[in-house]
C-alpha cells in the first residue's frame, strides 16, 4: 500500500483528499503543523507528501530541506495560496515535485500524484541483477540476459550517458532503473519523461522549463524535470520523438552541462546523468534528417541492446510463472500454474509485443480462469496478433479473427476477488481488442487508425506499448504519408 502524507493545517483540505483519495492501495495521512508532519514523515515513511507553504508554526519550506536531507527521491508537492510565491518557485529549484495553487484542482492533483507515485515507485521497486540474493527483478538465466546484466554492472557505476535501444516492450525501462540503482547517483533523484507523450509544443518546457510570459499561456515560471532533477538521473523514454528544436538545445547541454530555460537568458547549470531509450533505429531518422547526428553520438557513449522476447525463448516459463504468481497474489486467486500444453503454447508464441505482452496476456488469464491452472483457452490474448517467423517483420493482418473473453464470466470474477478497479480493469481488455481490431482494418496504418478511433497518434502510440502490440511500418502509395 502506499502512504500520501498532507501536511496542511486547512481541515477543509485535509478533508477533501481523503474524501477524493478513497482507492485501498493509497493510505491518506494529513498532519496540520511542522512539527506533526515531521514526526509522521519520521514514524510512517509517506511515499508521497503533499505540503502547504504556509504553517502555524514555520515554513514548509523548513520542513522540505528536512523532508530532502533524510531523502532526497522522495517527492514533494508545494500548494500555496499564492499563485506568484518566490518561495514556492524556489522549492521546485530545490527538488520540489511541482506546486499547485489553492483553491487545489483535485483532478489535477489526482494526475499529479498518479506520476508522483510512479516516479517514487520506479526509484524504489528493485531493478536489481539475476544475482542478487534477495530480489530478481531483471528475470531470465539465458545467454542474452546474461550479456545484458554484464553491461548494465560494468556501466551502472560509470558517470556516462546510455543509450538503451531495444524493440517495444523489451524492459528497456527496467533497465535503466537497474543503471540508476546499482549508481553512484542511486540515493539522489531518478526521473522518467516520455518524448513521444508530450505535445512537441510542450517538449523544451517540460524538460528546460519556461520564464513567465515567454508563451501564451506561460502564466508562471516552471522549472523543468533537468532543473528539478538536480544532481539525479534522467531518463529521456522514446528519444526518437524528441522535436529537431529541443535536440538542438540537448547537445549544448550534453556538451557544456548548461541550458536556458525557454524565453530565458539565464544560463542555468546541471549535473544531471542522461539515459536515453528508444525503439527506434536513430541511424534510419539521421538519414531522414529527423535526428541529430552529433546528438546520438553524445548519447551513445555507451549503448545496451535490450533482447527480443523471441532471441531468448528459454526465458519464457520463467517470466510467465513470475507474472501468474504477481498477479494471482494480487486478485486473491488461488491458481498453481500452467497446463502442459498453455506452457507450450506460451513457448511456441513469437511475442511480438515481447515481455509487456506476455504480461498482460498472463494476467487477462489470471481474471479470465474458472480454475486453479491456466490453460489455453485462457490465453485469449495470443490470438490478438498473428505469430510471424522472427526474422520477419510483425504487421497486423486484416484477416484474422479479433479476440473475444467472456466479459460477464470476467466481471463476476472480479466481483468475486473484492477489486475496487473493476472498470479501469475492464476497459483496458476492451480497448486493447479495439485498438487491434482498427489497425487490422487500416492494415496497421496509425494515422488512419487514430482517425477513426478519434485519439492522437501520440496516444495510439502509448497504447501500443502499454498494450504490447508490435507492428512494422506501413507504407501507403504517398511516401510522405508514411506511418513511423
Amino acid at each position: 500500500m502506499s502512504k500520501l502524507l498532507v501536511v496542511d493545517d486547512e481541515s477543509i483540505i485535509c478533508h477533501s483528499f481523503r474524501k477524493v483519495f478513497t482507492s485501498p492501495e493509497v493510505e491518506v495521512l494529513t498532519a496540520g503543523t511542522v512539527a506533526e508532519g515531521w514526526r509522521r514523515v519520521q514514524d510512517d515513511r509517506p511515499d508521497v507528501i503533499v505540503l502547504d507553504l504556509q504553517l502555524p508554526d514555520g515554513s514548509g519550506l523548513g520542513l522540505f530541506e528536512k523532508i530532502r536531507e533524510a531523502d532526497p527521491r522522495r517527492p514533494v508537492i508545494f500548494i500555496t495560496a499564492h499563485g506568484n510565491s518566490d518561495t514556492a518557485i524556489e522549492a521546485m529549484k530545490r527538488g520540489a515535485f511541482d506546486y499547485l495553487t489553492k483553491p487545489v484542482d483535485l483532478e489535477h492533483m489526482s494526475q499529479l500524484l498518479d506520476r508522483a507515485f510512479e516516479a517514487m515507485r520506479q526509484m524504489h521497486e528493485p531493478a536489481t541483477l539475476p544475482d542478487d540474493p534477495d530480489t530478481h527483478r531483471i528475470i531470465g538465466r539465458s545467454r542474452p540476459v546474461q550479456e545484458l546484466c554484464k553491461q548494465i554492472g560494468r556501466v551502472a557505476a560509470q558517470d556516462v550517458n546510455v543509450l538503451i535501444v531495444g524493440e517495444s516492450g523489451t524492459g528497456k525501462d527496467l533497465v535503466a532503473r537497474a543503471i540508476y540503482q546499482h549508481s553512484k547517483r542511486a540515493d539522489r533523484p531518478y526521473l522518467a519523461i516520455n518524448c513521444a507523450a508530450i505535445p512537441e509544443t510542450l517538449v523544451e518546457s517540460e524538460l528546460f522549463g519556461h520564464e513567465r510570459g515567454s508563451f501564451t499561456g506561460a502564466d508562471r515560471l516552471r522549472i523543468g524535470k533537468f532543473e528539478q532533477c538536480g544532481d539525479g538521473t534522467l531518463l529521456l523514454d522514446e528519444i526518437g520523438d524528441m522535436p529537431l528544436a529541443a535536440q538542438a538545445k540537448m547537445l549544448r547541454l550534453l556538451q557544456e552541462q548548461q541550458f536556458e530555460r525557454v524565453g530565458g537568458s539565464q544560463l542555468i547549470t546541471t549535473r544531471v546523468r542522461v539515459l536515453a531509450a528508444t525503439n527506434q533505429n536513430l541511424e534510419q531518422l539521421i538519414a531522414g534528417g529527423r535526428f541529430r547526428n552529433d546528438l546520438y553520438y553524445r548519447l551513445k557513449v555507451v549503448t545496451i541492446q535490450v533482447p527480443a522476447l523471441r532471441d531468448r525463448p528459454g526465458d519464457i516459463p520463467e517470466l510467465a510463472h513470475h507474472f501468474l504468481f504477481r498477479y494471482a497474489r494480487e486478485a486473491d486467486r488461488d491458481i498453481r500454474g500452467f497446463s502442459p500444453e498453455a506452457l507450450d503454447l506460451l513457448q511456441r508464441f513469437d511475442w511480438p509485443g515481447n515481455v509487456r505482452q506476455l504480461q498482460n496476456c498472463v494476467q487477462a488469464a489470471v481474471y479470465q480462469t474458472a480454475g486453479h491452472v491456466l490453460l489455453p483457452a485462457d490465453l485469449s490474448g495470443l490470438t490478438a496478433l498473428t505469430s510471424t517467423p522472427s526474422s520477419s517483420p510483425v504487421v497486423l493482418p486484416p484477416q484474422t479473427t479479433p479476440p473475444t473473453f467472456d466479459m460477464a464470466t470476467t466481471i463476476e470474477a472480479m466481483i468475486r476477488d473484492g477489486k475496487k478497479d473493476i472498470q479501469r480493469r475492464l476497459v483496458a481488455m476492451v480497448e486493447r481488442e479495439l485498438i487491434a481490431l482498427v489497425l487490422r482494418h487500416t492494415h496497421g496504418h496509425q494515422a488512419q487508425a487514430s482517425d477513426l478511433l478519434g485519439i492522437n497518434r501520440a496516444t495510439l502510440r502509448i497504447k501500443l506499448r502499454e498494450f504490447g502490440i508490435a507492428l512494422d511500418r506501413v507504407v501507403t502509395d504517398k511516401p510522405e504519408q508514411a506511418d513511423d
